[in-house]
């Protein structure tokens, strides 16, 4: 058993890491990935990397064939419609459930939030701008406190991570007006009105969907 430990870590550390440079597309869509190449960046032996690489494909990061190798999946359109109607099913029902109850700390936070999406604005900087996406999405689902919410919409997030990351960079106003809508749904969130704020939750991602979408050739 001595050094499993080790190992555990280098899997953990070949996944976080090839997790990564998929999402921020230095491994881009329809790239080939070769163990023996992989190893040698990380620094390690194959072992760890290939088990990296069938927990990405379980995630539906990647594909393996047998013919093929590994290769970097893109998002297909159908998935894209998918999994923004499973975000959208539980994000309305965060949404209604914490209208009115937010603590004064989780207010600050979210209008913390906010206000660094608003400077990002001007510094156009797109990954830290899905990175705040992420964080805005994710605080209502923390703070609701169901561990079982905040992993399905985790997993979700990772997998349209790339695609809204392309969105922001082949068109800025996307980013200006998100975090406008993201602003509305706060306010409506913290003044209580569950209705309201569940409308525009759904809203926000419908265009946000509709975005996506319109990089996809149908």
């Amino acid at each position: 058993m001595i050094g499993t430990p080790a190992r555990g870590l280098l899997k953990e550390r070949a996944y976080t890491e090839l997790k990564r440079l998929i999402l921020s597309e230095e491994l881009a869509p329809g790239t080939f990935l070769a163990e023996r190449q992989l190893a040698a960046r990380l620094e390690m032996s194959k072992t760890p990397v290939r088990s990296a690489l069938e927990r990405l494909e379980a995630e539906g990061f990647i594909s393996i064939s047998p013919q093929q190798g590994a290769i970097v999946r893109d998002l297909a359109v159908h998935e894209i419609a998918d999994q923004y109607e499973i975000r959208t099913a539980l994000e309305t029902f965060v949404a209604r459930t914490l209208a009115g109850r937010l603590t004064t700390e989780q207010v600050a936070h979210v209008h913390a939030n906010l206000e660094a999406q608003r400077a990002n604005l001007d510094a156009a900087d797109v990954m830290r701008g899905v990175a705040l996406d992420d964080e805005f999405h994710a605080s209502f689902i923390t703070f609701l406190g169901n561990r079982e919410i905040l992993r399905v919409m985790g997993q979700l997030r990772d997998k349209t991570h790339r695609v809204i990351a392309r969105v922001f960079k082949l068109n800025p106003s996307r980013m200006a007006s998100s975090y406008e809508e993201h602003r509305a749904i706060a306010e409506a969130v913290v003044a209580g009105d569950a209705a309201l704020a569940a409308r525009r939750v759904e809203q926000h991602l419908r265009i946000g969907r509709e975005a996506l979408l319109s990089l996809r050739r149908f």
